[in-house]
């Protein structure tokens, strides 16, 4: 039997990267899942490959539309029976300084990496509460250690690790858990980054090897999830989990132009 057998999870940015990774584990440790996306071409697409593993639903939202996020929690629900487990992954950024950032490049992604993050821990709390429930919220490490080139992304990062913190506040006495995991460098990862002004293309290349010897993979924080979804992680909440290699452990100085990501782009 699956750690998670019998639970219930909606998984916000589940049609691709660590997202559609974490609904893929979740169907193997026994769980029913919806994903949301905002394109439905890509989500139609995650849902069949899905329904190989397990029962697997989409419902298209976008994660900085509160109408669409009330409507995609409604329909969760309504596929699953009920809901224990709520992914918050949904993510946006832009590579550019903060100070180089545009108004409205600072709107739309703290819109969808807080705000959307806000808004569905709101309309996912009564359903959670009803079966003592969970959150998982995807920061980043780049939440913990700012990272200079995506810096607008490292503000809304940080902004997630406060958030899981005080839903476990608020949440606690109604028995729903609030947690947040913070990847590394990982592959597949985030597909909407790019400069100001550009096309969302996957983010990829170019990491520093961390020092357990190679780029994580979407599995790495998949396996994390799941511990915190499980009933073994029932005392846990309020928590922030690193998963990064030891990236954020302190400065490291090392080149290893010979390590390639297991899996990964050449």
């Amino acid at each position: 039997m699956g750690r998670l057998e019998g639970k219930h999870a909606l998984v916000t940015g589940g049609t691709s990267g660590i997202g559609y990774a974490i609904a893929e584990q979740f169907l193997r440790e026994g769980a029913a899942v919806v994903v949301t996306g905002r394109d439905q071409e890509l989500g139609c697409r995650a849902e069949a490959a899905l329904r190989a593993g397990g029962q697997a639903g989409f419902v298209p939202a976008d994660a900085g539309d509160p109408d669409a996020v009330a409507r995609s929690v409604d329909l969760a629900v309504e596929q699953l029976g009920g809901l224990e487990v709520l992914v918050n992954n949904a993510g946006i950024g832009t590579e550019a300084r903060l100070l180089d950032t545009p108004v409205a490049d600072y709107d739309r992604i703290m819109n969808v990496n807080v705000r959307g993050y806000f808004l569905y821990a709101q309309a996912a709390h009564p359903h959670l509460a009803r079966r003592r429930g969970c959150m998982i919220h995807i920061a980043s490490d780049a939440g913990i250690w700012g990272e200079q080139s995506i810096g607008l992304y490292s503000v809304s990062k940080a902004a997630v690790v406060m958030l899981g913190k005080m839903l476990a506040l608020d949440a606690g006495p109604d028995g729903v858990r609030s947690n947040v995991l913070c990847p590394g460098d990982t592959w597949p990862g985030m597909r909407h980054m790019a400069p100001p002004g550009e096309e969302d293309r996957p983010g990829s290349g170019g990491w520093p090897i961390p020092p357990i010897g190679r780029i994580g993979q979407s599995r790495d924080v998949a396996a994390a999830a799941v511990f915190y979804a499980s009933d073994e992680a029932d005392f846990i909440t309020g928590t922030t989990l690193l998963v990064d290699g030891g990236m954020t452990a302190g400065y490291h100085q090392r080149e290893r132009a010979d390590v390639r990501p297991a899996g990964g782009p050449d």
